[in-house]
């Protein structure tokens, strides 16, 4: 099974939005990757759904949402109300929500994302979201992410079945989460 076509732009950029918005609005890009990153890994431990359907990748500086990097460096949005009408093109090493006045609260305005979503972005924010980007970094090259691997240098995937069984997923569950993801990537890819 693979990921690609389980990724959906408008909800990894309204994700990226609401992170935003709870930091007044920017962020650093290394610490909203990690963030993303473990909201996507918490969704699919709580709900087995991811929020983006990203391709998690390990790089050096821990694992990434490997479309969501491209999108934050300004590579390839191509969804209407997608990346580009949340975020503001990279300014130096930091993002920003294009316009704040677009979000009045998550609950309103960040349809694209359901009640389950909302909850787990919060969840992830009041854990990590006072931590530096640097701190976030250790913490997913430490045993709390046992699926990143050290890439040397490069990038490696990060197969399903690793991420799954990382967040505790064995057996018959793997196996079903498995399942369903592979489904639903066939349908989206039918339905384009």
């Amino acid at each position: 099974m693979t990921y690609p076509t389980l990724f959906n732009e408008k909800r990894t950029a309204q994700a990226a939005a609401f992170m935003l918005h709870r930091a007044g609005g920017r962020l650093p890009l290394l610490k909203l990757m990690k963030l993303l990153y473990l909201a996507e890994r918490e969704s699919l431990r709580v709900f087995g759904e991811p929020i983006s359907g990203d391709k998690p990748v390990s790089m050096p500086q821990g694992p990434v949402l490997s479309r969501t990097y491209d999108l934050m460096n300004g590579w390839g949005s191509q969804v209407e109300n997608g990346w580009n009408s949340w975020v503001e093109d990279r300014s130096g090493y930091d993002l920003a929500l294009r316009d704040p006045s677009m979000i009045r609260s998550p609950e309103q305005d960040l349809l694209e994302l359901s009640d389950g979503d909302l909850s787990v972005l919060a969840a992830v924010w009041d854990k990590f979201g006072h931590m530096g980007k640097y701190d976030l970094v250790e913490y997913t090259h430490s045993a709390a992410c046992p699926e990143w691997e050290d890439p040397h240098g490069s990038s490696r995937p990060i197969p399903p079945v690793r991420l799954l069984r990382a967040i505790g997923y064995e057996g018959d569950a793997l196996q079903s989460v498995l399942d369903h993801l592979g489904e639903q990537a066939r349908l989206n890819a039918v339905l384009g």
